[in-house]
């Protein structure tokens, strides 16, 4: 289960509406009854749906769900329908389309990647960074998760991955530094980012559990997953740097036991259409 508090939406509703909404008002409908249903313009994994509706609940409308987050959906297909007063409908529905439009965006592009990478290799997981922009973390880790992915880093506090702005301060060390990383925290697994054949083989025989390909060709990355797999069996290699959905199938079949992704994060929203109709006026 991920968890988004009902103080974290009720912030971002009242960022829309913080004093009533002015239009309403003046032009009096506030009571006046309607109904809004919600649709995809295209093919789409919905994500966010399951927000909107709990945002919909939290201004007073009936709520008829017919699809949760995670489904791939048709275009056209109604998946939320809501029904109360023009003041509540139109109080909520911007906040409720941009969170779905925006998070079905990531959730699709991370399916479709995840999609590619397993049709040649099953056992590829496609991870996401910490990339998303910045005060998005909830929603962008949100959608990633609903599309069956995980999270490469959450942030800083909960995984080791060493890059050369950290090996910078080592001097010549670095290798017995990575020993001794291991007997300060056994628990942890070790990723170190590599940039060449040569540092990734030094690294693996060091002793760290994950080695980061960063931007290898497709070419440089297969010879390279081969050799460390022949020095180590347990290492992971994963595939680091432009990875997407046109290229993610081409890393998976080089050997990638992991895909490092920031892509998902950086497309345009998915158009959902919030058809809106006065009843009985």
């Amino acid at each position: 289960m991920y968890f988004i508090a009902d103080a974290f939406l009720e912030e971002i509703l009242k960022e829309d509406i913080p004093y009533g909404d002015l239009t309403v008002d003046l032009l009096e409908i506030e009571d006046k009854p309607g109904r809004i249903l919600c649709w995809p313009k295209a093919e789409i994994v919905i994500c966010g749906a399951d927000l909107a509706a709990r945002l919909f609940k939290k201004v007073g409308l009936e709520v008829e769900q017919c699809a949760r987050d995670g489904q791939r959906l048709a275009p056209k297909t109604v998946f939320l329908k809501a029904f109360g007063s023009a003041g509540r409908i139109h109080a909520v529905y911007k906040t409720a389309q941009n969170i779905m439009e925006y998070c079905s965006g990531i959730a699709t592009r991370t399916a479709d990647m995840i999609a590619a990478a397993q049709a040649v290799n099953p056992k590829c997981r496609v991870v996401t960074t910490r990339k998303h922009f910045p005060g998005t973390k909830v929603l962008s880790l949100y959608a990633v998760q609903t599309a069956a992915a995980t999270e490469h880093r959450t942030g800083l506090s909960e995984s080791v991955l060493v890059f050369d702005q950290h090996r910078t301060f080592c001097g010549d060390d670095f290798l017995q530094t990575l020993a001794q990383m291991r007997e300060r925290d056994p628990e942890r697994k070790i990723a170190v980012e590599a940039a060449s054949f040569d540092e990734a083989l030094a690294f693996a025989k060091a002793g760290a559990d994950i080695i980061q390909c960063e931007k290898f060709s497709v070419e440089l990355f297969a010879r390279t997953a081969s050799a460390l797999k022949e020095v180590r069996p347990q290492v992971l290699v994963s595939a680091a740097g432009g990875l997407r959905a046109d290229n993610a199938a081409d890393y998976a079949r080089a050997g990638a036991d992991f895909l490092v992704t920031t892509w998902p994060y950086f497309g345009r929203p998915y158009d959902i259409k919030m058809s809106i109709e006065g009843l009985g006026c």
